[in-house]
Formats: structure tokens, sequence, C-alpha cells
């Protein structure tokens, strides 16, 4: 049971674009006996006391739910519009008829445009169609907004020449995806308790952080704890967690905080 006022954070997914194991490779990570190192895309399910958040709807999310027993989703955010963060959508639908309702979902205005057009049936006419299918209510944000008595803040961040979203729920914040971070972002990120923050793997990106530059990142931002997600298969979990700052953890599939 959460407590009152209580954040729970579930990792549902921390892997890059491919998953881990990958396709057709058989390095020592896709290959690892060790389940820390089974990684599907990425999301998390932050639940609240008043309902339950979901952030991005990865090609896994049905599984995802299942894994973990996600039983309700009262809104959903997007961070931004790739495939590896919108392919499971369709499976809000099962929520939405558990919970006989539509489900609002956030995120920027080119993101929303991007699923309107993906998934212009989620966002129909209930009329026009008599098959079972998400529904969902479009909510462009560009800055701070109310959900489930929280104050959800989108943060702008570069990845690579686009920019997407990451998410400031009170002190902690959610940042994928990302390979720079705006003087006007970074105002928002300084001291917080906890910053889940892209870490792809050791050698350099164009669009995501590094290993390196997301701890360099860290020490920049100071937070109380952090934990790198968004994980590619140049990472093996048992030995990199050893080697990370004492205030900096790798997670993993499944994965619970509570604040």
């Amino acid at each position: 049971m959460r407590g009152q006022g209580e954040t729970r954070i579930t990792f549902l997914g921390t892997g890059t674009s491919h998953g881990i194991p990958m396709i057709g490779c058989f390095c020592p990570v896709c290959t690892s006996e060790d389940s820390r190192d089974v990684r599907t895309r990425c999301s998390v399910l932050v639940e609240v006391p008043q309902g339950n958040i979901i952030i991005d709807t990865p090609p896994e999310f049905r599984l995802q739910c299942i894994a973990h027993r996600v039983t309700r989703v009262d809104a959903v955010l997007f961070t931004h519009a790739h495939a590896d963060h919108i392919f499971g959508l369709d499976d809000i639908r099962r929520f939405c008829f558990m919970q006989s309702g539509p489900i609002p979902c956030y995120g920027s205005e080119k993101t929303i445009r991007s699923l309107q057009k993906v998934f212009s049936y989620a966002f129909s006419d209930p009329a026009e169609t008599y098959s079972e299918r998400p529904r969902l209510v479009p909510m462009v944000v560009s800055g701070p907004f109310s959900l489930l008595d929280r104050t959800v803040s989108p943060l702008p961040l570069a990845h690579g020449r686009d920019t997407v979203f990451g998410f400031r729920f009170g002190n902690w914040a959610y940042c994928t995806d990302c390979s720079g971070i705006p003087p006007e972002t970074a105002e928002q990120l300084h001291g917080l308790d906890l910053l889940i923050l892209d870490g792809l793997r050791y050698t350099p990106h164009p669009t995501h952080f590094n290993v390196d530059q997301a701890l360099a990142q860290i020490e920049r931002l100071g937070p109380r704890t952090a934990y790198l997600t968004h994980i590619a298969h140049e990472i093996r979990h048992a030995e990199l967690a050893p080697r990370l700052p004492e205030n900096v953890h790798l997670p993993y599939d499944g994965l619970q905080l509570r604040l």
C-alpha cells in the first residue's frame, strides 16, 4: 500500500531501441543469464494515491503490464514519437475497456500530431467503429500542468537535432533519450531528490548521452540520487553497477523506487 502522498516508480523497461537481447546478437550481454541484462524498451509507471501514470508505451507495453500487474492507467505521458516509445499504444485499449472511458495522453504539439497520424483510430469518433480500440484524449502541453493532484513540468531536451520532453514531478525528474540539456531545463533539474537520465552506452552516440556524459551531467546537476536508463547491450549490469559513483545506480526492468 502507498502511504498518503507517496510516489512509487516502477521501471517497466530500461533498454534501448533494439531491446536486449538484440535480434541475431550473441554478445555476452545478449546471452547473459543475469535477468538484469534482459531489457525491454523504455517506460515507467508512476503510482500516486490518486492514480497511475505511464510514461511512454513501447512495443513490449502489454507484456510489461502483465509482468508487473498494471491494472489501471489514468494518464499517459509521451516523451516523443519514436517507434520504441509509442508502438505499444494500441494496448491502452484494454485499460479503456476496463475503466469504461477514454484516457488522456500528454505530449508536445509535434508528438501529439504524430500520434494522431500513426494511431488515427485511437482519436476518432467511437461511432466510426464497432471494434474495441484505444480511446485517447489528446492533451498538448508546453508548460506545467496539473495531473492527479500533482504538478507536472515538461522539460525540453535535445535528442540529436530533435527536441523531446523529459518530465519533472515535484522533486524528481525522468529524462530519457537526450544528448543535451538546454540551460532553461538545467535550471529545473538542479538539486533534485531523484534524476533518471539517459546513459546509453560507453562509446559516444549522436543522439544520446553515453555513460561518461551522463555522469558529468549528474555531477553538474547534483541530484541526491540518480539512475541511468535507455541502456544498450554494451553495458553488462554486474560490471558497470559497482563502478558507478555512490549516488548513481543502474536500474533493471521491474525495479521499484519509493519517494
